[in-house]
């Protein structure tokens, strides 16, 4: 079994032939963590899981080093899985530490284990060849300044509680605020943007930070109006309340849904760098200062005109997946919709393009979400499937309901 100096020596004497970039980085001990890694060159290596332990034996007949079982740590959630392939046979991987990972191995480290622990990728050979196990050395430390520059957590509201807010057309919207928690310091830098109704809507790409995706996908997010630009500096205390635009510049005029957007632009950070000629995948080094292990959920609002504007403010709204939205296969599909407080019960409703029912769900109030079942994707006819949810009072009698909703899943 290997801890800490033992294992930087027995990567030498390995016949590792992925790397990884960062091969070790400072994580919270005290929360969640998210750091941007490039594994490569693949060939035809196929990643699969990631997880976390205490300590490493060898992987013999694979190569490199894998996870103790006893000192098993966690995997990481596939909610959390945004990991890429990249150009150049190039691996990108968030690795997004959960409080709960955190919390085990300050646990251990109390009980006299050492204070570091690992996070090991495996990818597997399609083609009949060894599996390959790849560390990364997590040393725990209080999420300060030489930890990598990383959101934790990100919340756009208006200073009303309303998810979804409707307004009478040339009406003035309440200032608009992003709290946001992070760890490490460096800069925060971005623009806030706005989808106008008619516009093509984001895609899931879109709502994540640019230090989140490949470098060759930064320039592909889709941009629309841009409402102003912010670059603030953030010290090492772990949160901090960003500023709307000024709320002169938020459109009232044409009718319709608005999507506000928080994008957050990637940054120099050391503590984060990924140098791509550690990892045979290309030169320089990507920068991810502002690294997320999380989409960023748009604020919506509407415009309505008199008794139409209020009329849909009681009703219900479907949030993601978005409309003609693709689900990949190896990702879970997760429902989520606004709620309402004249609802007692929620139906949610998953059906054929044409008619059929797939799936029904009775949900209380207060989850505002549904995972859909593994099997969701054996059910559809050429992986298309149309949604929608259902507002019922305590009688079980329906009172509002929202459009259908068209989604595509990928095959497996």
């Amino acid at each position: 079994m290997l801890t800490g100096k033992e294992w930087a020596t027995a990567t030498a004497q390995g016949p590792q032939r992925i790397k990884v970039h960062p091969d070790g980085v400072n994580v919270n001990a005290n929360g969640a963590t998210v750091v941007f890694l490039t594994f490569g060159p693949l060939t035809n290596q196929v990643p699969v899981e990631g997880c976390w332990c205490g300590e490493l034996i060898p992987a013999n007949p694979d190569i490199g080093f894998k996870c103790n079982p006893a000192t098993l740590f966690g995997c990481l959630p596939d909610r959390f899985d945004l990991s890429r392939r990249s150009r150049a046979g190039g691996f990108t991987d968030i690795m997004s530490i959960p409080p709960s990972v955190a919390r085990r191995a300050y646990q251990a480290a109390q009980e006299g284990v050492t204070s570091s622990f690992f996070y090991v990728r495996r990818f597997i050979n399609p083609a009949g060849g060894p599996d390959e196990y790849v560390p990364v050395t997590c040393r725990m430390s209080g999420g300060g300044a030489r930890t990598p520059f990383a959101l934790t957590d990100v919340k756009l509201s208006f200073k009303v509680d309303k998810p979804v807010l409707l307004i009478k057309s040339g009406d003035r919207l309440p200032p608009i605020r992003a709290e946001i928690a992070y760890n490490g310091t460096g800069r925060l830098k971005g623009r806030w943007e706005v989808v106008l109704p008619g516009e093509e809507p984001p895609s899931e790409r879109d709502f994540l930070t640019e230090a989140t995706l490949p470098i060759e996908e930064r320039s592909q997010q889709r941009r629309y109006t841009q409402l102003s630009r912010f670059n603030v500096f953030l010290p090492a205390t772990g949160k901090y309340v960003l500023p709307g635009p000024d709320i002169s510049r938020l459109p009232t005029t044409i009718e319709g849904q608005y999507l506000v957007l928080l994008r957050i632009e990637a940054t120099d950070d050391k503590e984060g760098d990924s140098n791509l000629a550690v990892t045979g995948t290309g030169p320089g080094v990507v920068h991810s200062g502002a690294v997320a292990g999380f989409p960023i959920p748009p604020l919506r609002y509407g415009v309505g005109s008199g008794s139409d504007a209020r009329q849909k403010a009681s009703g219900l709204e479907l949030l993601l997946p978005l409309a003609s939205a693709t689900i990949p296969a190896d990702r879970p599909v997760d429902f989520r919709w606004t709620e309402t407080d004249r609802v007692a019960f929620y139906r949610l409703e998953i059906e054929k393009p044409f008619g059929g029912v797939i799936l029904h769900a009775l949900l209380l109030p207060g989850a505002g979400s549904y995972r859909a079942p593994s099997w969701l994707k054996d059910k559809t006819e050429e992986g298309v499937l149309r949604w929608r949810v259902i507002g019922l009072d305590k009688t079980g009698k329906q009172i509002v309901e929202t459009p259908w909703r068209t989604l595509r899943l990928e095959p497996i």
